[in-house]
């Protein structure tokens, strides 16, 4: 099968013919028909992940048609299409059990821990815990970015975050990520503030339901949100991993209010000083989000459907396995080339 390789962490990575993958007998093998390009894989691509190891195939985000199923596996078959998370969880842990299966300690991750998505073919493991089945409505570009980026924020905005009708929502980077929690705050009757240093995705944010936008370099954001909303906003959502944004959400919050990290703080950001004095005299939240379970995709795919939430809103260029390791190259930029998600499309 055709796949993208990185061979050396930072250097662009070859489309080549590598060997089909073997099914796990508890999992499945998908036939790749979209993949979306994540700022996760350029992490990885830089080496800002010391656990990974080359070479490998990037890629984790994806919907596609299971091809192969294992001889263990009971609740699919060939020719059905799917999905998955980023994080294939074990099921039998713990956390699993807890229905915590996007912390599973026992995850697997494509892209990651093993070969992912920017192939022909995928493993998908412990099949019947993760796959997900799309909807008939649903096609597999818009599918493609459900599996981390609109997964995470909606998870992020409903389940950690608790957002509810008429409070007021920070969103801090206007990524794939930020655009997710855009719209899917703005579904649930939140006003958004969208923060990014990029006009095309101010202007995105707004499309997708933000009542304000802010330039974080033309505007003391913490004081411009205090001002907007009287006491502060109810919720902040750092959705890139920024020292500096993790400190504005804080500042930006009102008593009681809840911060939330998605973006992976790395390298000289791995290790944030936090004003835990503000937290305690102000009673905040600070709470992660990683990823979400595949048991937990019904009201997110639910609200898809019914038109809630429009995937297609979010997509930005379709590409060809081919272009992929320029557009992961591309992510060197601190400003995005373009707005929204980058997915790449490939033949059946």
């Amino acid at each position: 099968m055709r796949a993208v390789v990185v061979e050396e962490f930072g250097r662009v990575p070859d489309v080549r013919d590598v060997p089909e993958p073997a099914c796990p007998s508890d999992g499945a093998v998908v036939a790749v028909r979209a993949t979306g390009v994540c700022r996760s894989d350029w992490h990885a691509w830089r080496g800002h992940d010391d656990t990974m190891r080359v070479p490998y195939v990037p890629g984790h985000e994806y919907a596609g048609v299971v091809a192969v199923v294992g001889p263990d596996v009971r609740g699919w078959v060939p020719g059905q299409r799917v999905t998955a998370p980023f994080v294939n969880a074990c099921g039998t842990c713990a956390l699993c059990v807890e229905g915590r299966g996007e912390v599973c300690t026992n995850q697997s991750q494509p892209g990651f821990s093993r070969d992912g998505s920017f192939a022909e073919l995928v493993v998908v493991d412990r099949a019947d815990v993760n796959l997900v089945a799309l909807p008939d409505p649903l096609d597999f570009v818009s599918a493609a970015v459900l599996g981390c980026r609109f997964a995470t924020a909606y998870r992020a905005v409903a389940a950690q975050g608790r957002v509810e009708a008429g409070e007021w929502v920070l969103v801090l980077g206007c990524g794939g990520v930020g655009l997710s929690a855009v719209m899917v705050a703005a579904s649930r009757g939140a006003s958004v503030v969208a923060v990014d240093p990029s006009a095309d995705a101010r202007s995105a944010a707004a499309e997708l339901g933000a009542v304000s936008t802010l330039d974080p370099g033309a505007a003391d954001v913490a004081e411009t949100v205090r001002d907007l909303t009287g006491d502060g906003a109810h919720v902040s959502i750092d959705a890139l991993g920024r020292t500096a944004l993790l400190a504005t959400g804080l500042s930006a919050l009102r008593p009681g209010g809840r911060h939330v990290q998605v973006g992976l703080l790395i390298g000289a950001d791995a290790r944030p000083p936090v004003d835990f004095e503000l937290v305690v005299y102000r009673e905040l939240e600070v709470i992660g989000s990683h990823g979400m379970a595949a048991a937990d995709y019904g009201p997110m795919l639910d609200d898809v459907v019914s038109g809630r939430l429009r995937l297609d809103a979010l997509l930005g260029r379709a590409i060809g396995l081919d272009e992929v390791p320029a557009a992961v190259k591309a992510m060197d930029a601190p400003v995005p080339q373009s707005s929204g998600v980058t997915v790449a499309v490939l033949e059946p």
